[in-house]
């Protein structure tokens, strides 16, 4: 694969900045462009603010690359289809640089940014059945097919997750279509369609959703409105968290809420995800599971995703913690919400209005928790 030695990065066609590796080719460098510096926004507050300096990305948690970069690459599923196509064509994707891999995403990836120039490594392939697809992705993951990486690489459109995915186009929008993996039951996606009603009906804004042919649940894309590609970055992203080693606290990230959309009414909402998760033991809640959408420098709160039971989660505890505890109880829910000045009273307010209309999903073991409340 040829050398890529500058990348640069743009949103809607503008120059957001350059971004260059270290003469040891071990970590990126990035500086913004003098005119988005006067008329732009920073695309990740903490770690790179909009400023004129020469940033220098840590060497982890990203193996030398900024977490909002990182944020544009595909990750599990993706990242293992891409190591199969390349390998195909010769290539080790572990000695890539991460401006290779991103010159990959090029213009492809979720979210607005892109990275010029580009670097084609398969062909587009016309649109098959989500049935012929969901086999596809089931025989390459259980590695009784090598020959259709290619196509199942350029339908998940970069997107993360361990789940195979597709992106879809049809009157009402686009969308991304999930599909189940080896070891998830044939009505994954009956079940994912019915955890987002319920948390809806919990107050969690989620995005538009709906059950494909039945049994693929497909969720409207929040990376864009109105065919205009917004900015998103992760939690993981603002915060250098990986979810390889996950140590996130839900404290961090009311606080980060805060800071991030100066509005106590999303801080409120990021309070209810955190209990809709626990009490209904989605321990999948890692830093990747949790976004942020900036619309002309203003940062809000993305819809929730990626909402449904998962009791495995990371050895068995939540992979964001609550009050430091992996498996945390009411109690612990509540003092952090004190933490971020959510009122005993109002606290325990929410929490048994969620219980209430999540109670055909809760975990036995906060019923009789909730039940003393």
């Amino acid at each position: 694969m040829k050398s890529v030695n500058k990348l640069t990065v743009t949103y809607h066609s503008r120059n957001v900045g350059t971004l260059t590796m270290t003469p040891d080719n071990r970590l990126c460098a990035f500086q913004y462009d003098k005119e988005w510096l006067d008329s732009g926004f920073p695309i990740s507050p903490l770690d790179l603010p909009l400023k004129p300096d020469l940033f220098i990305a840590k060497p982890e948690p990203f193996w030398g690359n900024f977490g909002v970069f990182e944020d544009s690459l595909p990750d599990g599923y993706g990242r293992y289809l891409l190591h199969r196509l390349l390998k195909k064509q010769g290539i080790n994707d572990s000695e890539l640089t991460p401006l290779q891999r991103l010159s990959i995403v090029g213009t492809s990836g979720m979210g607005a940014l892109c990275y010029i120039p580009e670097t084609h490594i398969g062909e587009e392939k016309s649109f098959p059945k989500l049935d012929d697809l969901q086999q596809m992705a089931l025989d390459v993951l259980s590695e009784k097919s090598d020959k259709d990486e290619e196509m199942l690489y350029f339908k998940s459109g970069n997107s993360g997750g361990c789940r195979p995915k597709c992106l879809l186009n049809d009157a009402e929008g686009s969308w991304l279509v999930k599909f189940r993996h080896t070891y998830d039951p044939k009505d994954m996606g009956v079940m994912e369609y019915h955890y987002n009603e319920i948390a809806r009906q919990c107050g969690i804004t989620v995005p538009s959703f709906k059950l494909m042919e039945g049994k693929y649940f497909a969720t409207k894309r929040f990376d864009i409105e109105n065919g205009v590609r917004l900015h998103i970055a992760t939690a993981g992203a603002l915060l250098n968290e990986s979810i390889t080693q996950p140590r996130l606290e839900y404290k961090t990230l009311l606080h980060l809420t805060g800071y991030l959309t100066q509005d106590p009414k999303q801080v409120d909402e990021m309070f209810r995800r955190m209990v809709f998760n626990v009490l209904t033991e989605n321990k999948d809640d890692h830093a990747k599971n949790f976004s942020f959408i900036c619309k002309d420098g203003i940062w809000s709160l993305a819809p929730a995703y990626d909402l449904t039971r998962s009791t495995n989660g990371y050895n068995g505890e939540h992979a964001t913690s609550v009050n430091n505890q992996g498996n945390p109880t009411i109690e612990d829910l509540l003092i952090v919400g004190e933490s971020i000045r959510i009122p005993l009273k109002k606290g325990r307010e929410m929490i048994l209005s969620i219980a209430e209309k999540c109670s055909e999903i809760t975990s036995k073991d906060y019923i009789s928790a909730l039940k003393k409340m």
